[in-house]
């Protein structure tokens, strides 16, 4: 295995022809599908996030379910946002498939929690029909499910979430894959799927006036556990970013809870992947500030107002292992 620095210089090898092409798509970009999810009354938007979840309730799925209800009843949520591998261990073998209402259905039954999860892909999805997911007939089974591509989600001005979907981007999916297969249907060739996606996302945070910018995907830019960072979203994605002042990254992909602040830009990066199997064992260095890490099953909750930003890290048993609290220009 080559060492980190060498295994940086290979992924800014790779990924920077991405970055010609990027303007190189100008003319078939699409503007991102949009949906509205107004705030409360009161102006307030409260979420719960978890990813790396569909194991038919095993490795603590179930119980990190039950928790999660606990507490989006006290929240009185909104939304549920999931941050990718809904079902494991290769996706959903098509819209017919038991594992859809095993994993996800019959398991997140809690009142809560019958709110819209809106949902992105990850790389277990895609080893599977990954088309299936996107599928309408997946929400005539369970009204809950909204899984598109890369989408935004636009609470009244107050906040944009942005949907992106990451696992296209990682290389090795494409060049290396071992013993999975891919559906690439819908995204191949991949350079100009991701030059579009990210001209997409830029032209939408371009346009945003939300209070608050939200960015989702799968995969980590900053992680210091198993995965680590994410090298090609850290050369394409994260530019962006930082230039359109995005407040939260929040993802996935990771099986652990952690929040990790960055040292030259206001983005806070939020990893909620801990909704089932968990327990790695692994935490290497980052170059960023390390708030948080949680080896560990669990999940996070999220309120916005128009004035500030508070976030929560739940364990499996439902106790908060780590509070945020962040106002415009100020934390709190």
């Amino acid at each position: 295995m080559l060492p980190p620095p060498a295994r940086s210089a290979m992924a800014a090898a790779l990924v920077a022809p991405l970055v010609l092409l990027a303007a190189a798509a100008a003319a078939v970009a699409a503007e991102l599908p949009r949906l509205e999810h107004p705030p409360k009354a009161d102006g307030s938007l409260t979420i719960l996030a978890v990813g790396d979840w569909g194991r038919r309730g095993q490795f603590n799925q179930s119980t990190v379910a039950t928790q999660m209800g606990i507490v989006g009843e006290k929240m009185d949520i909104d939304f549920v946002i999931s941050t990718g591998d809904n079902f494991y261990k290769n996706g959903l073998t098509g819209v017919d498939d038991a594992a859809f209402e095993e994993s996800f259905t019959h398991i997140y039954t809690a009142s809560s929690l019958q709110k819209p999860w809106y949902t992105v892909l990850g790389n277990h999805d895609y080893r599977g029909d990954a088309l299936a997911q996107l599928s309408p007939v997946l929400g005539k089974v369970d009204s809950r499910w909204i899984c598109i591509k890369s989408f935004v989600v636009s609470s009244a001005g107050m906040a944009d979430f942005f949907f992106v979907d990451t696992t296209p981007f990682v290389l090795k999916y494409w060049t290396d894959p071992k013993e999975s297969k891919y559906d690439w249907r819908g995204v191949a060739p991949r350079e100009t799927y991701i030059a579009n996606v990210l001209k997409d996302l830029d032209a939408a945070l371009k346009q945003s006036t939300a209070t608050w910018k939200v960015v989702v995907g799968h995969h980590a830019i900053r992680s210091v556990s198993e995965h680590g960072d994410t090298q090609e979203l850290v050369q394409l994605l994260l530019p962006i970013l930082k230039a359109r002042g995005v407040d939260l990254y929040l993802n996935g992909h990771d099986h652990c809870l952690e929040h990790i602040s960055s040292r030259d830009s206001s983005i806070q990066y939020l990893t909620s992947g801990g909704g089932s199997k968990a327990w790695r064992g692994v935490r290497t260095p980052n170059a960023d500030r390390v708030e948080f890490f949680y080896d560990g099953q669990g999940f996070m909750s999220l309120r916005l107002t128009a004035a500030e930003a508070r976030l929560a890290f739940h364990d499996v048993a439902g106790e908060v292992l780590h509070t945020w609290a962040l106002a415009k220009n100020a934390r709190l």
